[in-house]
């Protein structure tokens, strides 16, 4: 839209800033910049009137507002989390919001029926078997009641939550994955093969995992040289794009273990980048500039010299958490820190990245869970919804797009990635790729009516003897086939009995540290 290093008038200037952004959207790509396929390039030698029009565009989406539910409708008195991490803190799906909160003796979060709003008692359960901070949870696309967790104790564990919900303290997970020598701090689920994981850690390295076998299969430990701030897939799963503390964005293969593409110095600023996958193939980044203002980027991963796009925004310091929805082509941005979302819609049409619109609140967010688009409220055109986490709290915030009609809007609501797996993790592993499976959200989506849970339980508790015989006696020594002696397995299940038991200690005396908390607090009231 407008060149390299070109000033805007005095109304696009007044346009930006009354949009969020601090200087102009910059398209940064020179006439020799191939584009993304399909994008056409573009002159940069428009008028001022070609530009007010095209500021002024068409778009379904332009009237998106966002709306905080009612106070009877939050969850309230949730310690959220205090570790220094740059992750949502959430996750959420159609059946329940996960969120990671401050526990004494080791790490824990909450896992809570959506349907369980109000006050939530200091005694309720947690899944708590990690021994350091829980840094990052991610719940299955393919099974509503497993998730993953990520923690300071250098493990990643897999747990299968029961379909009411939580009645008891949960502290042995379905799988112990054991492969990091530093923290963990990311996890991510392959989005079409059933039982893979991705993790990253402190280490620097990256492992793919088979849930269903405990077995590390793939780990790249060699390509980053510094802290890596996150790890996204694409549509497919056959792709990886990383954002580095060395500043460069890197796009990866992780079956023929090769870097495919990378940028150095995407953004020049040394706070943490965010890089994730479009639908398209693109590549768009988060980061800061070297004044220390936030920015954003579109990136073709076939020519990455020069960004597609280029915004500068403002010069607060938290992290842009992007999230993004494939049906819509909306990115919602949420910075830690901040008490707003800013939303854009990613087209072909320059300058590719176009502002919505703001929500704004009062009270800054400490996290952020992003609802699957099958979890939506279809018949209120809602396209997305939040979970926002304060100091506190956690507040669900509602995007809709205003229609009179009552009817099905088959424009807003395309066919969606469903919960049903295209590949096993062996044909993944194997070199095969699928696009999502897509339901239709006409009639709505009711969870777990279509889904064969015994399935994903057998594949994940499978009692076949795999290479890892360390994870199988850790997470199923009752069903190794292959235990040398009677007097081993007797010893081993007397260590797994002393280690629950002490797990289960520690679970009671956070229940009991909350409960004396609480008599504190209304003694001090």
């Amino acid at each position: 839209m407008y060149g390299p290093g070109s000033q805007l008038g005095r109304s696009g200037n007044s346009w930006a800033e009354e949009h969020g952004c601090s200087t102009a959207c910059q398209q940064s790509a020179a006439s020799t910049q191939p584009h993304a396929p399909g994008l056409e390039r573009t002159s940069f030698a428009h008028t001022l009137e070609d530009t007010m029009r095209r500021v002024v565009r068409q778009s379904k989406f332009r009237h998106v507002f966002g709306q905080a539910v009612k106070n009877d409708q939050c969850y309230d008195d949730i310690r959220v989390s205090r570790v220094t991490w740059d992750s949502s803190f959430c996750a959420v799906n159609p059946r329940f919001v996960a969120i990671i909160i401050e526990a004494s003796g080791g790490g824990a979060f909450l896992v809570l029926p959506l349907h369980k709003t109000g006050r939530i008692d200091k005694s309720y359960p947690t899944v708590c078997g990690h021994t350091g901070p829980v840094l990052d949870i991610d719940w299955c696309p393919h099974n509503d009641q497993v998730i993953a967790s990520g923690s300071e104790d250098c493990t990643v564990m897999v747990w299968q939550i029961p379909e009411s919900g939580l009645t008891l303290s949960l502290t042995e997970p379905v799988v112990i994955l054991e492969g990091h020598s530093k923290r963990v701090g990311i996890v991510a689920w392959h989005p079409t093969a059933r039982n893979v994981l991705l993790s990253a850690g402190c280490d620097n390295a990256i492992i793919i995992w088979n849930v269903g076998t405990g077995e590390a299969l793939i780990n790249l430990d060699d390509m980053h040289s510094d802290m890596i701030y996150n790890v996204s897939w694409n549509r497919n799963g056959s792709l990886i794009c990383t954002a580095s503390k060395d500043k460069k964005v890197r796009v990866i293969d992780p079956r023929k273990q090769e870097i495919v593409a990378e940028k150095e110095k995407a953004h020049e600023g040394a706070r943490p980048m965010r890089a994730i996958f479009l639908a398209d193939g693109n590549v768009f980044t988060t980061g800061f500039s070297r004044m220390s203002e936030r920015q954003l980027a579109l990136w073709n991963p076939k020519n990455m010299q020069e960004p597609i796009a280029l915004h500068e925004m403002d010069t607060s310091n938290g992290v842009l958490l992007p999230f993004y929805d494939p049906d819509t082509s909306i990115i919602y941005l949420c910075g830690k820190g901040d008490s707003s979302i800013r939303y854009f819609e990613i087209t072909d049409e320059s300058p590719y990245v176009h502002y919505l619109n703001t929500f704004s609140s009062k009270e800054p967010q400490r996290g952020m869970g992003y609802m699957p688009k099958r979890g939506l409220d279809v018949n209120k055109c809602e396209i997305a919804r939040f979970f926002k986490l304060h100091e506190r709290k956690c507040e669900p915030i509602i995007m809709t797009v205003p229609r009179k009609s009552d009817l099905f809007q088959d424009d807003l609501y395309p066919d969606t990635a469903g919960p049903e797996a295209a590949l096993e993790a062996e044909e993944w592993f194997d070199g095969k790729n699928a696009d999502p499976i897509l339901i239709s959200l006409k009639h709505g989506y009711i969870p777990g009516k279509n889904r064969d849970l015994k399935v994903v339980k057998k594949n994940i508790l499978d009692s076949k003897p795999t290479a890892n015989k360390k994870c199988d006696l850790i997470n199923v020594p009752k069903k190794t086939a292959d235990t040398t002696s009677v007097q081993s397995e007797a010893k081993l299940d007397e260590i797994l009995k002393e280690i629950k038991s002490i797990k289960d200690t520690i679970c009671n005396q956070d229940e009991r540290i909350s409960k004396l908390e609480q008599q504190m607090a209304k003694i001090a009231a």
